[in-house]
């Protein structure tokens, strides 16, 4: 009886104890709140190349069809495809025996005339002759001479010549081939390569901008009315002659709205054939002071705005709108929005919002790759 009695009254102490001890455990405190971790990259200002790069295409600096002038056939080819012939240099041989015969009756035919007009001039004076007969003789002695002429230039010509001095392609006539003056097909193509075009392409708006930058001052100058040009090559390399842009002559397509720019540049190795691609290159001046950003750290807004998240010198995040000028290898060319000493947030953007406060850590996502256009030697 006492150790039922005994179990009675101990049942309501624990449910009191239990109760106590859950309104003590609901009044306590939540725990504080975890401090968000950002990666940072903290801006130096730098000096950076300013450049303008422009595609486009080589093309050759002339183009000549080697064509005949006079019919016959081909007795000899006298140069290498592939080669480089001069000005004056002679590549096929027609066959002359024709045109040898025709100059020598041409100048047997002058002979004669010469005769009979002397003849005539003195005739005419004791009037044996009247004054047309003799006009008619000079006249056949100038027409032999014309005649002379004539064959002299049909023989030079079964010589065909280079008209220019380059590189000869392929020939589309062998020995024994009939060729005929005025045909339609070339015997060979000459392209002088050295020096040699690049094309550039580009819409009108930005031509506008070059010109801007050509006036002022910002592009460097090789002449009134043009601008110091490198060349990049399909493989990334620099080539090693520096060429000259124009803009004096430019054409705009209707149908595009876009110019084509020409440039010049030497090619005494012949390294650059035509119609590879290529950058040219412009330079548009050194910025001392310029603050490449890590396109990490940069987005859009709804407007179309660049802007970037930092954090201040109170460790709390503060959003900026940023005016950028052009992507430089991984990061962006900021104008504006950025100075040096910033620390930008480039890791733990998901996680945060303007105003509250982070822990800023050593960003580990941004390569250094901060100067994509080597500073100009000296």
């Amino acid at each position: 009886m006492p150790k039922t009695r005994a179990l009675v009254t101990a049942v309501p102490i624990i449910a009191l104890a239990t109760i106590v001890l859950s309104g003590c455990k609901q009044e306590l405190p939540p725990p504080p709140r975890q401090t968000p971790q950002v990666g940072v990259v903290t801006l130096e200002s730098q000096p950076y190349v300013l450049t303008h790069e422009l595609p486009g295409r080589t093309a050759a600096y002339r183009i000549a069809e080697v064509r005949p002038q006079v019919d016959g056939i081909i007795q000899k080819r006298l140069f290498s495809e592939g080669g480089e012939v001069k000005a004056g240099q002679q590549l096929y041989q027609i066959d002359a025996a024709v045109y040898e015969a025709t100059l020598k009756e041409a100048e047997a035919g002058l002979a004669s005339s010469r005769s009979l007009a002397e003849r005539y001039a003195v005739l005419v004076k004791s009037r044996a002759v009247s004054q047309q007969a003799y006009d008619e003789a000079q006249a056949a002695s100038l027409q032999a001479e014309a005649s002379l002429e004539k064959a002299r230039i049909d023989l030079r010509y079964t010589k065909v010549l280079a008209p220019i001095s380059g590189r000869i392609g392929r020939s589309a006539v062998t020995e024994g081939a009939l060729v005929s003056n005025g045909q339609a097909q070339i015997m060979a193509t000459i392209h002088q390569l050295d020096p040699i075009y690049v094309d550039v392409i580009q819409p009108a708006r930005e031509l506008l901008a070059l010109r801007r930058d050509l006036a002022s001052g910002r592009l460097e100058r090789v002449g009134d009315n043009t601008a110091k040009v490198t060349l990049i090559l399909e493989d990334g390399s620099e080539y090693g002659q520096e060429g000259r842009l124009e803009f004096s002559e430019v054409a705009v397509d209707e149908s595009t709205g876009s110019v084509t720019l020409r440039a010049v540049f030497p090619n005494p190795d012949r390294e650059l054939l035509p119609g590879m691609f290529v950058h040219a290159r412009l330079f548009g001046g050194l910025k001392s002071g310029a603050i490449l950003a890590p396109q990490q750290g940069v987005t859009r807004n709804t407007k179309g705005e660049a802007t970037a998240m930092l954090v201040n010198a109170q460790n709390k995040v503060e959003l900026r709108t940023l005016r950028v000028e052009r992507a430089v290898g991984n990061r962006w060319l900021v104008d504006e929005g950025l100075i040096p000493g910033d620390r930008l947030i480039t890791e733990g953007l998901q996680f945060i919002r303007p105003g509250i406060e982070v822990k800023a850590v050593p960003a580990g996502n941004v390569k250094q790759d901060t100067q994509a256009t080597p500073l100009p030697s000296g």
